[in-house]
Parts: structure tokens; sequence; C-alpha cells
């Protein structure tokens, strides 16, 4: 009896239940067509910053899923720049983001493009340009070579350690991905949202790579989407919903991984989480919507540096209550030039005091509907 899919005797030929997979799938292209018409009646410029928002949602996502934090404001400088904004001119992004931007990029807006060993190494050596994934070097830019054991997915403490899943051997990956990388490119007549679901598990259960393998799994998951799509501006984050069902994510995974060639569960999630994540786009739509309607409120509004920085934060993600205090550290500030700072936003009614008398008066954006 096989241990993992991939020992299947009729590996990699997958199937599903087609009548239960159409049903859902529907519903998924209902919804992604009543995203993209809202989207076609938004200007040039909205549609951008929503392009903006959600490229940079989709680099900081897929990271944490893998447990890396990146800081927000080194991401949107990095996709600012990438996109050509004048953006977080004044925050300056590490090489490790600049490389993950520019792997997510190039997938986007280059999809039409065939998926090439060679184009998977440069991915992969964009993600570690130092050569090391945290504190250990790691073989980058090429498949992984299974020298001090074979490929495991292994959670627990030393000693009482769990397998989730074994890949296979780094032996077989030259021919298994020469398999996989003809499939990705020839048109089968499937539906594209489909392709990539069972991309992204199929990439997955191979894990070609040292490390990185989620993460480009979603990169291949969002360059099919874009074919689907036929558009270079992505505007829905399948990584933020992963993120919220990482549990049930990692536990499908696993069940689908030691279970025979029948997707039909796999195909029905991804599908849903897929759906969620695009019904998800229209809050954060209207979110990049009040932002760029008050920008063009203070367009002429003067604001020194540190209420910029601030404004802007109170603007993206911002946690608890403003008060003079958390000014005055973001700031690196006094607590006298903070008030200053204060007291002229409320001025120029950019903020307004939500007070309760004393230490406990905030401060919050003055926003229009």
């Amino acid at each position: 009896m096989s241990t993992y899919v991939y020992q299947h005797y009729d590996w990699p030929h997958f199937m599903w239940d087609n009548d239960m997979v159409l049903m859902y799938l529907a519903d998924v292209r209902f919804a992604q067509g009543k995203l993209m018409g809202k989207l076609e009646t938004l200007g040039f410029e909205m549609r951008e910053n929503a392009q903006f928002e959600m490229l940079s949602l989709e680099v900081l996502k897929s990271a944490e899923i893998e447990g890396e934090l990146y800081k927000p404001d080194e991401v949107r400088s990095s996709v600012a720049r990438k996109l050509g904004l004048d953006k977080f001119q004044n925050v300056q992004a590490g090489k490790h983001v600049d490389g993950v931007v520019e792997m997510v990029y190039d997938a986007l807006t280059n999809f039409h493009e065939p998926l090439t060993k060679e184009r998977l190494f440069a991915w992969h050596a964009a993600l570690f340009p130092t050569g090391y994934s945290g504190m250990y070097q790691i073989t980058v830019g090429q498949y992984r070579v299974d020298s001090t054991g074979p490929m495991q997915v292994v959670s627990g403490a030393l000693g009482k350690e769990r397998v989730h899943f074994q890949a296979p051997h780094s032996d077989l990956l030259p021919t298994e991905m020469e398999a996989f990388l003809e499939w990705f490119n020839e048109d089968q007549g499937l539906d594209l949202v489909l392709k990539a679901g069972v991309a992204h598990f199929w990439f997955l259960t191979l894990h070609p790579f040292e490390d990185g393998n989620g993460r480009i799994a979603r990169v291949l998951t969002d360059l099919l989407l874009a074919r689907s799509d036929k558009s270079t501006q992505q505007f829905y984050s399948l990584s933020a919903q992963l993120l919220k069902e990482r549990k049930a994510y990692y536990e499908l995974l696993e069940k689908c991984q030691k279970g025979d060639m029948d997707l039909t569960n796999w195909l029905l999630w991804f599908l849903n989480c897929f759906h969620v994540a695009v019904k998800s786009t229209n809050e954060i739509l209207n979110h990049t919507l009040q932002k760029a309607a008050f920008w063009k409120t203070h367009s002429q509004t003067l604001l020194n540096d540190r209420q910029l920085k601030v404004v802007n934060r109170l603007l993206d993600e911002f946690e608890g209550n403003l008060t003079s205090t958390k000014w005055a550290k973001m700031c690196k500030c006094s607590q006298d030039t903070a008030l200053r700072d204060l007291n002229d936003l409320l001025r120029k009614k950019v903020l307004k005091k939500n007070d309760s008398g004393g230490r406990s008066t905030h401060y919050s954006l003055v926003l229009t509907d």
C-alpha cells in the first residue's frame, strides 16, 4: 500500500468529482466576474491604488504563513517602487523583501510566459539573496539534493518529532518537475482556477526546493489566476485567506498527500478559500477608496515628516488608540513636540479628538464616507 500520493501507481493522474467541483467553480467564477465588473467602474488611479494594496497584502501574508513577519512599510516601499508609485520613498526595503516582491511581480506581469526550471530557479534565488534561510545555509537556485536525508515536513520537539510528510527523493526531481512543467504550460482545456488548485497541490507534494516551497506554490497559483483574469493587476489576496485558515490548510494538505489520486476534497476547499478571498476584496476596495478620498481632501495640506508617517500608519495598520505618548514613541520626539504636531492636525481637520478627558485623550482620522 502506498504511503504517499506520489507513490500511487497512477501518479500524477489526478481525478475529482467533476459535477461537485464544477458547481463550486460556477459560484467562484460568478464572484470573480462581479468583482472585475466593479473594478471596471474605477478610474486608473483607483485601480492602481487597489493593485498596490493587494500586492502588498499578498507578499505580507504569504510570508506570514511560513512564520516570517516582514515590516509592512518595507513591503509597501518595495511594491511602490516596482509599480512606479510615489509612495513610501523614505523607507528602504531589505534585499529579501525586494526579492519576494520581484518574484510575485514577475509572475503577475509575465503570466503569459511559459514556466521553466530556469524561471523557478531565479525566483528561488530572489527569495534567498544571501543563500541563507534564517541561520542555515541552503542550496539556492536549483532543486534540492537530499545529501543529509529525505526532505520531511516535521513538527514537535527534538526526540518527539512527528513526520507529516516526506517528499519524493531528490533523484526523482528532474523527471518529476519536467512532467509538472510540461503540464503547467500545456492547455488541457481545464478551467484555470481549477488548474491553479491542482498546481498548488502538485508542486507542494514534489517540494522541489530546500526551502521556500510554500511561497513559490502560492506564486504559481497567483500566476494561473492572473491568466484566468487575463490581467497583470491582481485585486485579491489568496494568501490572506490561507493565513486565516492555516491550520485547515496544512491538515488537508497532509491528508491528501497521504491519500489516493482523488483531489475532490482539496479542490472544494481550495475553491471555497478563493471564493472568500474574492469576496473579501470588496472590504479592501472600500478601504482603498476611503484612503484615496482622504488624500484628495488633503492634497494641499502641508504635513511634516512625522505627521506623514503617523497619518500613513493610521490609514493602514494601526493597533489601539493614538495618544500623544504613542506619537512621541513612534516619532522618537518629545511629548511637547508630539502635542504640537497633534494640535496642528486638529486645526487642519486631519484629526479629531475622541476624549474622555485627561490622560485618556486619543485621536482619530477625519474620514469622509
